[in-house]
């Protein structure tokens, strides 16, 4: 006789998944971070494990909190990612708390600061962005999402009983979040730009950055109903969410190098596909902007500038980041379109300038009928 299978188990699509989440607020010679950097930890890690709603294995999650983040505790861990993440798994990396902008005889360079770091020798005991890069490319999968909320509000990097009062730049700047983003299926989220700290409201026990995080994680933002969770919805979510709830205070942002596919971070509510609502047939549709970013990506693969689509049809180059490939830089001028960016009528005259290139193409037909009925 078998055992009765799992109904979790049995909807939800074949995946797997390995994270690493680290958060430090009670350093041991630097100033201490508010304790919702632990809460944001917490609720990471649960969210992950819940097999409601992202599905991971729970011996594929580690957690590191305050003294079990050390220097070599943090190098160990990510090996062990190395060992264990084969290229089709996903992986996701969260680190809450210090990270520095330090000027050594290599250049300028950033690094994650761990609790033991020694206010005598802090390039020997944080993880540089050369070394924090070189773990990362030691990661065989090709979905791999690093998470970094390293510039707290109120949280500069300032020593614990040293000679004078010495406070480093905290966080991370753009070139360095651009070098750990570089590699195949690689990328990286920041919670808040280099100018800008990340934000708790008063009263609340999350970070605004890792509330709305937590918000996608969990399912709670429209999905492509297959049954995951993916790499530039969960963007997209906290791109919108974060600067709404600060007032413009706050702005996360994406780099990647060398991705071409919206891969599957966690399982979408343990995995369940949405059903098609009953009498939907007779809604008009909406516009599809994941068809829309899918069609043009695969018709203009080079991007916005390939075949000069999106001058053509009215829009300015000047406002968009093109120095990402086809995939990433057709999701950063749509997103940024969304967002009210981009001259009026944009989005219909991009549908209309690819008919003209690509007359018959099915995706495009049914985009152009969607937007006459809106």
């Amino acid at each position: 006789m078998t055992d009765a299978a799992d109904p979790l188990e049995s909807k939800a699509p074949r995946w797997n998944g390995y994270a690493l989440v680290i958060a430090i607020s009670n350093y041991q010679t630097v100033s201490r971070l508010p304790a919702a950097v632990q809460n944001d930890a917490r609720d990471v890690q649960a969210a992950l494990i819940s097999p409601s709603h992202c599905g991971y294995p729970p011996t594929n999650v580690k957690l590191l909190l305050d003294g079990e983040a050390t220097l070599a505790e943090i190098r160990a861990q990510l090996s062990w990612l190395a060992g264990v993440a084969g290229p089709d798994d996903s992986v996701v990396i969260y680190f809450s708390g210090h990270g520095a902008r330090l000027s050594g005889i290599g250049g300028r360079q950033s690094a994650l600061i761990p609790v033991d770091a020694a206010i005598n020798d802090l390039h020997s005991s944080s993880i540089s962005e050369t070394e924090l890069s070189v773990a990362l490319k030691a990661i065989q999968s090709a979905r791999l999402l690093i998470l970094l909320d390293a510039c707290h509000s109120g949280g500069a990097v300032a020593f614990k009983n040293s000679q004078g009062p010495e406070v480093l730049e905290s966080g991370f700047d753009e070139k360095s979040l651009q070098h750990l983003a570089e590699g195949v299926g690689r990328v990286v989220i920041a919670s808040s730009r280099s100018t800008e700290t990340s934000l708790v409201m008063p009263g609340a026990p999350n970070s605004v950055f890792t509330q709305h995080l937590l918000e996608a994680l969990k399912g709670e933002i429209p999905s492509k109903g297959d049954g995951f969770v993916r790499v530039f919805q969960v963007f997209e979510h906290v791109a919108a969410a974060v600067p709404q709830a600060t007032a413009e205070r706050q702005h996360p942002i994406f780099k990647a190098s060398d991705v071409e596919a919206n891969f599957p971070v966690a399982l979408d509510k343990g995995g369940s596909k949405l059903a098609e609502p009953i009498g939907s047939i007779d809604l008009p549709p909406a516009f599809d902007w994941n068809k829309f970013e899918w069609v043009l990506s695969e018709l203009y693969p080079l991007g916005p500038m390939d075949r000069e689509i999106w001058a053509r049809a009215g829009g300015d180059l000047s406002q968009l980041k093109l120095q990402q490939p086809g995939r990433v830089s057709w999701f950063s001028s749509l997103l940024h379109l969304r967002q009210g960016g981009g001259s009026q009528g944009l989005k219909e005259h991009l549908v209309r300038t690819a008919l003209s290139d690509f007359p018959n193409h099915p995706g495009l037909n049914s985009l152009s009928k969607s937007l006459s009925k809106e």
